[in-house]
């Protein structure tokens, strides 16, 4: 279990993850010795997983955002290994989260525009195995996306 120590580092990771080292230490309150050995540690139990990169999408020209949730046909024992193969193979989309209840699974899906976004909704989503039911939900807007907890 993270000490004190280890949830300043954390809190900073989070609030600035291209942080370097040294500023990390400083922040922290720890010597850089100290600091690395703490992240090796929290590394090797799992604590920290990755250091990774949000991309805005939208920058990058995809103006369109689409959540699909699908229920599938469970009469079928292949239905969610088929239907996630299916959905990986879709380069636009982003996430793909499968739940317990009526909803299945759902799919984050990126598009340039609407053309393109129609584009993709009839070639490759009307196309994934074992549907019987989806809903679309487009964002309109982000009011919080963190990826902290309290810590």
């Amino acid at each position: 279990m993270p000490d004190a120590t280890d949830r300043r580092i954390l809190r900073q990771l989070l609030a600035d993850p291209g942080i370097a080292n040294a500023e990390l230490a400083e922040r922290a309150g720890v010597t850089p010795a100290s600091l690395w050995r703490r992240l090796e540690r929290m590394r090797e139990t799992g604590t920290i997983r990755a250091t990774e990169s949000r991309i805005d999408w939208r920058r990058l020209g995809y103006e369109v955002e689409v959540s699909l949730r699908f229920t599938l046909d469970k009469t079928d024992p292949r239905a969610f290994d088929d239907f996630i193969a299916a959905a990986r193979r879709v380069p636009e989309v982003t996430e793909i989260q499968t739940f317990l209840g009526s909803v299945d699974l759902r799919l984050s899906v990126i598009a340039r525009d609407m053309a393109h976004w129609q584009q993709i909704y009839r070639e490759s989503i009307l196309t994934l195995p074992h549907v019987t039911d989806s809903d679309a939900l487009m964002l309109v807007s982000t009011i919080k996306d963190v990826q902290e907890l309290p810590l």
